[in-house]
């Protein structure tokens, strides 16, 4: 199941809530969601949206690919944020020569007391609730779609059996966006699986400043606090999901998505002039549940436009392709996002 599909396993508890539990669990789900922020900024400095956006990812039981240059703390955020979660972290370093039954485990043949044998599955680093897939381009397609395959159906095959991984599940996937010999592109089928993707960026010079002297220091910081539990984590995606979206709401969130596609009557100009493919329906259905997500976090209880333009750039900017027209005139994805919100809004 990916993360714009609705969750069997958590409609039966929805249906039967009442409203005074839904109201607890909301005033539940914001103040877990402020404290877990409140314990990541006590080891990461600055990058709240993309905290934000990491906790969005989690909240509607989705993953995230994560662009940034080496050294920005990537692997740091996600260890102190699955700390705070209070769920079990693993990280994977991709590399080339990174078979799938690294990642997903293997068998072995294990010796009884009575002589016999017989074959005992080994669980694999994906076994786990929080995934760092480092470098996720420097492995070859065949381990590449073994990660596809835990992302999508949360489940991994080996020698013919599925193995069932338990949720919740997240994977956190960076990429280098300088070194790019000797990487395999992620395929657009699969860049379309990530709900987000997030640009981690150089931190501003106070927050850099802070960075050093909170690290070169002797004194080290207090360990992180969780604040859920794998259970809650579940309850609070079954939540995210009963936030009303007006008609229009979800209208103009469909329309913008549709706003990517050169050939349709509402992209702009610059859609129009330097994109070849636009974002697919996927793409509606997680600006849509997203927003809900950031609702939610910020205590309403509905959907607006405003959430929609927010989250529209990390949720197309790896769906959208651009063509070489684009690359010729020096043109970026995030420009051609950033002048069509700004023409919906004008609209």
């Amino acid at each position: 199941m990916n993360p714009t599909e609705s969750s069997d396993s958590t409609s039966p508890s929805s249906a039967s809530r009442s409203p005074a539990d839904t109201d607890v669990l909301v005033r539940r789900f914001r103040s877990v969601t402020d404290n877990i922020r409140r314990e990541v900024g006590r080891i990461v400095v600055g990058q709240d949206d993309v905290v934000e956006h990491l906790l969005i990812t989690l909240l509607v039981g989705g993953h995230c690919l994560v662009t940034g240059m080496p050294g920005t703390a990537k692997t740091l955020l996600v260890r102190t944020l699955s700390d705070a979660l209070g769920l079990g972290f693993d990280r994977i370093q991709f590399t080339p020569d990174l078979m799938p039954t690294d990642i997903t485990g293997t068998d072995i043949i294990e010796d009884g007391a009575d002589g016999s044998r017989q074959w005992r599955f080994v669980p694999g680093p994906i076994f786990t609730n929080v995934l760092l897939a480092d470098e996720i381009n420097r492995t070859p397609p065949k381990t590449q779609a073994a990660l596809l395959e835990a992302m999508q159906e949360y489940s991994a095959t080996v020698r013919g059996t599925q193995h069932e991984i338990a949720r919740p599940f997240f994977v956190l996937a960076t990429q280098n966006p300088l070194e790019l010999e000797g990487t395999y592109p992620l395929p657009e089928a699969q860049l379309d699986r990530f709900l987000f993707n997030i640009l981690l960026d150089y931190l501003p010079l106070e927050d850099e400043l802070m960075v050093v002297e909170r690290f070169t220091s002797d004194i080290p910081p207090e360990p992180v606090k969780p604040c859920t539990t794998a259970e809650e984590v579940l309850s609070f995606q079954a939540l995210v999901r009963q936030v009303p979206v007006a008609t229009d709401v979800g209208r103009y969130a469909v329309q913008l998505v549709r706003a990517t596609r050169p050939a349709d009557v509402a992209a702009s100009p610059l859609v129009r002039q330097y994109v070849n493919f636009g974002a697919s329906v996927r793409a509606a259905l997680s600006i849509t549940l997203a927003a809900k997500a950031r609702a939610l976090m910020a205590g309403r209880y509905h959907v607006t436009r405003e959430d929609i333009d927010a989250l529209a750039a990390p949720v197309l900017r790896h769906r959208v392709m651009l063509n070489y027209m684009a690359e010729a005139d020096g043109v970026d994805i995030d420009s051609v996002l950033r002048d069509l919100v700004e023409q919906r809004i004008a609209a």
